[in-house]
């Protein structure tokens, strides 16, 4: 199977979902402007053919929508996602099966392990062209810069891999490097990171720390990097099942890390631990620029690349955005390993307008009382990445827990403040949430919006108003009957109910 960017990029065009523009444009804020429209209506992804300053052309919003990450992960619907989701959860926690049926399960997930071991390949085309020392000059690089009031150009696309100088064991990670020099960059990276444990690691061992970065993979190899599943399983092995078949790596040439064989550009360096510089600000995920903070320095002497590469780039903000449009797919994967987690919980969503993770709404089979409190507490230590969730929202079943309305009227029909919410002060929280008193520490919020059972309450719960099935059944069989059978029951635009929704 092919691990390659432009294979990615001549399916979009096939199925109409490619744009190629052959104006020239700038990289300095005009293609994130561009970019940020199209990302607005959904459009398709872009290829902009001719960059100011570079020789390289430039691709932006490939995984703009929900269906582009589905088709980036060989699969057309997001429901499929959450097949791949129960393979992950028997690995995290495999259980002795108690039928043939689960024996055979079993025994297909670990052929997939198997078939999902990366191959070698001896002629990679990401060697095609080697640069080294004097002549590297990472500004003839299309690297954007988004905002107005960023620090400088960056990489954000980029598959970051490092090694543990004890253990030799690989991290791959996807983090924002911001460009210092012609040969230097920063990266921005959380200390609970596996390339900030590596750096850590390397400075107790007074060594250096190789560093290799991969630009322009196949995005599915990037979805399996930006995958934070508790599973004791190398990034390179969740790429090959999450595609079907092993990811092809190549040895770099100057450092003893691998990387895709297919990537269109490799950077190659080391950072001196302790070597930092200013990093910032940038636009973040959150809506506003991030702080200024001093981050490690990589020192490049090594830049590979095709004959005729293809720079991929992104960048973040408030949604919709590529990033969140990853969040959507990883939450479909997440769901079954949650339901492994937490058994009670039916489906959970995690909004793109709450940011992919600060708001949960989970659905619950709710058999006794108290339980939607339990369910929210769980969520909150189920999986590392809920841990930064600042709003639990948890409904009944039949709540369609993707549709705001729906959620709206169950918290509004089933919630008293004074019973139903509940909030943990001054928790471990992220530091780029600025609604937070003190950074670094705030509070979360549940909300019980359940149909209440005694002793929740004292008094019965009102009868649901359904219509007579009969009476239902008639009226659609002499819907034509009535000259309306040219109205159709499709999506109805909010708009017509009072909202005020803009592209």
């Amino acid at each position: 199977m092919a691990r390659d960017l432009r294979g990615f990029i001549q399916l979009l065009e096939e199925r109409g979902q490619l744009h190629r523009i052959t104006t020239e444009v700038d990289p300095d804020l005009e293609i994130a402007e561009i970019a940020n429209r199209m990302l607005k209506v959904g459009g398709p992804g872009l290829l902009f053919e001719k960059v100011t300053g570079s020789k390289f052309p430039v691709a932006v919003n490939l995984m703009g929508t929900v269906e582009r990450i589905c088709w980036a992960m060989k699969m057309e619907k997001p429901e499929e996602l959450e097949e791949l989701g129960k393979k992950l959860g028997m690995l995290q926690q495999p259980k002795p099966p108690k039928k043939l049926a689960q024996a055979v399960d079993f025994g297909k997930v670990l052929f997939d392990v198997v078939k999902a071991k990366p191959g070698r390949s001896f002629f990679p085309p990401c060697q095609q062209v080697v640069i080294e020392g004097e002549d590297l000059d990472l500004n003839e690089l299309p690297l954007i810069r988004p905002y107005p009031g960023d620090a400088g150009k960056i990489i954000t696309l980029g598959l970051v891999i490092t090694k543990d100088v004890e253990t030799g064991t690989p991290n791959v990670g996807v983090y924002r490097l911001q460009l210092q020099s012609k040969n230097t960059m920063t990266v921005h990276w959380l200390s609970v990171r596996g390339g900030a444990r590596h750096l850590r690691k390397a400075a107790q061992a007074g060594k250096p720390l190789e560093i290799a970065i991969a630009l322009g993979v196949d995005p599915l190899i990037i979805m399996a990097a930006a995958t934070p599943i508790p599973v004791d399983l190398s990034e390179w092995l969740f790429a090959g099942l999450y595609g079907g078949s092993g990811v092809q790596l190549a040895k770099c040439k100057t450092v003893d890390l691998e990387v895709p064989a297919d990537s269109e550009f490799v950077l190659e360096g080391t950072i001196t631990p302790g070597e930092i510089l200013p990093d910032g600000p940038f636009g973040d995920h959150m809506g506003y620029y991030g702080g200024v903070e001093d981050s490690p320095l990589i020192r490049f002497h090594t830049l590979t690349h095709r004959s005729d590469p293809i720079y991929l780039t992104t960048f973040s903000g408030r949604p919709p955005k590529e990033e969140a449009m990853m969040a959507i797919a990883l939450n479909r994967i997440y769901t079954p390993i949650l339901r492994q987690q937490v058994s009670e919980i039916t489906d959970f969503f995690l909004p793109m307008e709450a940011l992919s993770y600060k708001a949960a709404i989970i659905s619950i089979d709710k058999a006794y009382p108290g339980q939607a409190k339990r369910a929210a507490l769980a969520f909150w230590s189920a999986l590392p990445q809920f841990t930064y969730t600042k709003f639990v929202i948890v409904v009944d079943k039949d709540i369609n827990i993707r549709d705001p309305r729906q959620v709206v009227w169950a918290i509004s029909s089933k919630v008293d403040p004074s019973r139903d919410v509940f909030i943990l002060p001054e928790t471990p929280f992220d530091t780029l949430d600025f609604a937070s008193e003190k950074i670094g520490l705030g509070g979360r919020m549940g909300i019980d919006a359940t149909t209440k059972i005694p002793p929740e309450t004292s008094h019965d719960w009102g009868e649901v108003l359904e219509s007579d099935p009969q009476m239902a059944a008639q009226v659609e069989r002499r819907w034509a009957e009535y000259g309306l059978g040219d109205i159709t029951f499709t999506e109805v635009d909010p708009n017509l109910f009072g909202y005020d929704i803009k592209l």
